[in-house]
């Protein structure tokens, strides 16, 4: 399965220069943990609701901005890699979210949820065909080997 499948397609971004506390409160209205930090164009962050402090955290976001707060350095991934590439850069970076760009363009985020998701419907396999069955005629000795001496 490929990443396209999953991938959310409505990402909401932010700028970096904007306010720590306006992003947090676009998280809050949206229902979303996770905005895509850009610069014109180009990607060049996340933030979290961890990153912002949380619901207690309006001491973390006073005065900042979210360039203050993001982070920098991040994984991303293709829309045709798989869902195991996409779960195991998550898992190795203890990352929720990762963003889905192709040619330095975002084409939406895979977050942990979307996977849960997944996982939770089950993922249609395709059925194997009825093979028939092999078997292997094995010769076996009824009677024990005498080993005599000379």
């Amino acid at each position: 399965m490929r990443v396209f499948e999953v991938m959310t397609t409505r990402v909401k971004t932010t700028p970096s220069t904007a306010a720590a506390a306006d992003a947090w409160d676009v998280m809050r209205a949206a229902n979303i943990r996770h905005l895509v930090v850009k610069d014109g164009p180009a990607v060049v962050g996340i933030v979290s609701d961890t990153d912002l402090g949380g619901p207690n955290g309006s001491a973390v976001r006073a005065g900042c901005s979210v360039a203050d707060l993001m982070q920098r350095r991040f994984a991303s991934v293709t829309p045709d890699d798989t869902i195991r590439k996409a779960a195991n850069l998550m898992a190795g970076r203890a990352a929720t979210c990762v963003p889905v760009i192709r040619a330095g363009r975002l084409l939406g985020v895979v977050t942990a949820a979307d996977l849960l998701a997944l996982l939770g419907r089950g993922v249609d396999r395709p059925g194997h065909e009825d093979r028939a069955a092999i078997h292997y005629r094995v010769p076996h000795r009824k009677t024990p080997v005498r080993r005599t001496a000379w």
